[in-house]
C-alpha cells in the first residue's frame, strides 16, 4: 500500500473530477468549491493520503482565499464549537458507536444529549464545511451526508489486513497483535 504510488495515479482523476468552478443550480453567482470525502478501513492511511492530497491540490493553485483543509479527528471539535457544546461531549461522538443500552442509559442519566441530536449537529457541520469547499472530510459518514452534492468526490480506501496492521504498527508503535485487534475493533464499530 504505497501512498506515493497511489497519489501518482490520481492527478488525471482529480483534475477531471474537481473542477474549480462548479456552479450550483440554485444561484448563478454561487461557486461551489471542490470537496473530497474519504471513507476508509482502519489502518488504510486515510490521514496520510488526505494530507498529501491537500498539499497537491493546494500546489495546483485555484482559489487562494480558501486554502485546502483536512478534517479528521478535528471534525468533532469543529462540530462542538459550531454548536456551542462542551468539549467533554467529544467522547460520545466516536465513529465506533456505543451499545444501544449504554447510550440510552447515558442519555437518561443526563451524561450527554440524545445521540440523534449529536449526529444531527455533526451532519450540519459536515454540510457547512462542504458548502465552504476546499476541504477533505475523513469518515463520520461525510460521503453519505454529502452524497447528492455536485462538487464532492468520494474516495474509499481499503487494504489487506496485513498491510493495514503494518501501517498501524508504524504510525502508532504497536505490536502486531495489538494492531490487528485495533483494526478488528474499529472495523466492527464502523
Amino acid at each position: 500500500m504505497s501512498i506515493k504510488t497511489g497519489l501518482d495515479k490520481c492527478p488525471p482523476i482529480i483534475s477531471s473530477e474537481l473542477q474549480f468552478e462548479r456552479r450550483t443550480p440554485l444561484s448563478k453567482e454561487a461557486v461551489l468549491r471542490p470537496v473530497v470525502t474519504i471513507s476508509r478501513q482502519s489502518g488504510s492511511g486515510a490521514h496520510s493520503v488526505a494530507e498529501k492530497l491537500a498539499a497537491h491540490l493546494e500546489a495546483q493553485g485555484g482559489d487562494n482565499s480558501c486554502p485546502w483543509k483536512v478534517f479528521d479527528h478535528n471534525l468533532v471539535r469543529e462540530a462542538l464549537a459550531e454548536h456551542s457544546l462542551p468539549r467533554r461531549l467529544a467522547r460520545f461522538m466516536t465513529e465506533d458507536g456505543a451499545s444501544q443500552l449504554t447510550d440510552t442509559m447515558d442519555e437518561l442519566l443526563g451524561t450527554h444529549p440524545p445521540s440523534d441530536l449529536l449526529v444531527r449537529h455533526m451532519a450540519e457541520t459536515i454540510l457547512r464545511l462542504a458548502k465552504r469547499g476546499n476541504v477533505i472530510l475523513i469518515g463520520r459518514g461525510a460521503n453519505i451526508i454529502t452524497g447528492k452534492m455536485p462538487n464532492v468526490l468520494h474516495v474509499r480506501l481499503v487494504g489487506s489486513l496485513e498491510k493495514r496492521a503494518e501501517h498501524l504498527r508504524r504510525i502508532r508503535d504497536l505490536g502486531k497483535k495489538a494492531a490487528l485487534e485495533l483494526i478488528r475493533r474499529e472495523d466492527r464499530g464502523r
